[in-house]
């Protein structure tokens, strides 16, 4: 049977736009550059997959004829996005080739077959547990911006740690994540019994799964998931996500969290303390972003040199009462944290010149982040 159906614009083109950034990943099959449409009774289901993450999402369709194909997924999406009728309708032909009506307009395309189309990966429809959406999105937020990039050599870094706790009958959820130049960790409690929750040794989503995970939770008010043994599962009514988990031992992160003594304790206005090092970052001029913090009583001196084009200084009031502290960090690190905290106010925690400062405030429960500190 060759393919031929009608679909509604706007729903075709949301559809399309979550699909983008799993199916335009470069890499050495061409056909992961297409999407795989296939007919259901009124419905057709749209996959995408870059062998890490795979996506399949189903939508409302006239279905004329059945059948399955694979269109580049950049084109069609371009298609849809310029189309100015409020109907897409595509019908195969020889060859996969497809022509699509868009209103007025009519394109030739050509497709793949669908036998060259990775097989989505099976799982077990049991052991879901029902979550609300926002819960994930939060804690993404709080933890993405410190995974390491896929350059980093000890790719476990390249991953977020997932855990469960219960802790007085009470159950929370965990994402923790560290480049090996600062660490990142944020807990909430849910209302769902995590013992429902069933987790292996060490549970490590990788980075693109992590990217793709936080926009499935947009615009949904639940999600469903379960963890299997080598892969992650995304799930609400229409929609299906799979991401393949990665293997190996992430760093004991509570012992970098236990060796930080928190009597040592700086009160800092959030707000404005982020704007300084704003400027302050202007005249940073390695790819380090080296500053200085020089803290005493009551005040805090920021510092940043640049041999080439000068020097910045800036003061910022802050409530202390310890030793005079002189200190170097990476000050895109303290700005990325910041930007992700909550509240006027931030307590930081730093033993000595040489020992790293935890971050973390009355207003974001849950939350802390660790900077290691830099050779001045």
């Amino acid at each position: 049977m060759t393919l031929n159906c009608s679909i509604s614009k706007n729903i075709f083109l949301e559809a399309l736009i979550a699909l983008q950034n799993i199916s335009n990943k470069r890499g050495t099959l061409a056909i992961l550059s297409n999407i795989l449409i296939e007919t259901d009774d009124d419905h057709i289901l749209l996959t995408a997959t870059d062998l890490e993450v795979g996506l399949k999402i189903k939508i409302p369709a006239e279905i004329k004829n059945s059948g399955s194909l694979t269109l580049p997924s950049k084109k069609i999406f371009e298609i849809v996005r310029e189309s100015g009728s409020d109907s897409i309708s595509i019908e195969e032909t020889e060859n996969s080739w497809v022509i699509i009506h868009a209103g007025l307009s009519i394109y030739n395309l050509a497709g793949m077959p669908n036998d060259e189309f990775p097989e989505f990966p099976s799982f077990n429809e049991e052991n879901f547990v029902t979550f609300e959406a926002h819960v994930f999105s939060d804690l993404i937020e709080k933890i993405i911006y410190s995974i390491a990039s896929e350059q980093e050599n000890n790719y476990v870094l390249t991953s977020v740690l997932f855990e469960k706790e219960k802790k007085d009958n009470r159950s929370y959820i965990r994402m923790i994540s560290s480049d090996g130049h600062r660490l990142s960790v944020m807990e909430k409690e849910i209302a769902t019994d995590v013992d429902h929750l069933i987790l292996g040794k060490m549970t490590l989503i990788p980075k693109k799964g992590i990217q793709e995970f936080k926009k499935f939770c947009e615009n949904r008010d639940s999600v469903q998931i379960n963890f299997e043994e080598k892969q992650l599962i995304v799930k609400d009514d229409n929609a299906v996500m799979i991401i393949r988990l990665k293997q190996g031992e992430f760093p004991p992160y509570r012992a970098i969290i236990d060796s930080i003594q928190l009597n040592n304790k700086i009160k800092i206005d959030r707000l404005p303390f982020l704007e300084s090092l704003k400027r302050i970052n202007l005249f940073t001029e390695d790819i380090f972003h080296t500053i200085q913090l020089e803290i005493m009583d009551d005040k805090m001196i920021l510092s940043s040199q640049n041999a080439d084009i000068g020097n910045a200084k800036d003061e910022q009031s802050i409530i202390y009462h310890g030793e005079p502290l002189l200190l170097g960090f990476n000050c895109r690190f303290f700005i990325e944290t910041l930007q992700v905290m909550e509240g006027d106010t931030i307590d930081a925690f730093i033993n000595s010149n040489n020992s790293p400062c935890l971050l973390k405030s009355d207003f974001d429960e849950g939350f802390l982040s660790i900077i290691m500190p830099m050779q001045l």
